[in-house]
């Protein structure tokens, strides 16, 4: 008997073209199954790794609608990859996937412009409802949490010595470079000149003691800054 049709198979009767995914694990196993599963559902997976360095690099290159992203690798997370892809084009939607329930990763996720954070708990067919959505732009964040979080910057206790020194034009740098966005991005939100954003990008690092803007974007995510020297 064959199997009924699923929606999935009913969108590609009707010629809707697949949804291409990458998906980045440092598990093969977990690899495997995830490509087994989303191609049993009619998606495409355009590319696979288990390093954080490799799927930075090959997800701007491919372009897939998602990629599906594991929130903790041996060379970085799934959240740094978000915010990389993310700054080179902004339209590149992610999901992270984790073991781990963790406020903080949440918190980084939504930062990131992460479509959304799910836990490996999660059931297949959910997961596939899940990279629909996000394959689509949407948000898979309650927008009240979402909300939340991003407010969260501006309270009086996540603000340190540092950070006070900084005038406001800078704090808003600050904030825009912790969500990934690139100078000429941030100089189209703020109306300035991609070169006054580099000299702003320039003094806030100054300001905080950091030598790069990753260094940045991770303190504005976790609220800690990261050791000195290359950051990946």
């Amino acid at each position: 008997m064959e199997r009924p049709l699923s929606p999935q198979s009913d969108a590609r009767v009707l010629g809707a073209p697949p949804i291409r995914v990458y998906v980045l694990d440092d598990h093969e196993l977990v690899r495997r199954g995830l490509q087994e599963l989303l191609e049993s559902e009619g998606f495409v997976v355009v590319g696979m790794s288990g390093s954080a360095e490799e799927a930075t690099r090959r997800i701007p290159a491919l372009r897939p609608d998602v990629s599906v992203l594991d929130a903790r690798l041996p060379d970085g997370t799934g959240i740094e990859v978000c915010r990389e892809v993310r700054s080179v084009d902004p339209t590149l939607n992610c999901l992270i996937l984790t073991s781990y329930d963790d406020e903080q990763a949440l918190r980084g996720a939504v930062l990131a412009g992460a479509a959304g954070y799910v836990l490996k708990e999660i059931g297949g067919t959910d997961l596939i409802g899940a990279l629909r959505q996000a394959a689509r732009g949407e948000s898979l964040f309650d927008a009240s949490v979402k909300a939340k979080i991003i407010q969260g910057l501006t309270e009086p206790q996540r603000v340190d010595p540092r950070v006070a020194s900084l005038t406001p034009q800078e704090r808003r740098v600050l904030d825009l470079v912790g969500q990934g966005l690139t100078n000429r991005q941030i100089g189209e939100l703020m109306q300035l000149a991609e070169k006054t954003v580099k000299n702003y990008v320039s003094s806030m690092l100054a300001k905080l003691g950091f030598e790069r803007r990753t260094q940045a974007a991770v303190y504005v995510a976790h609220g800690t800054e990261t050791p000195r020297g290359p950051v990946r």
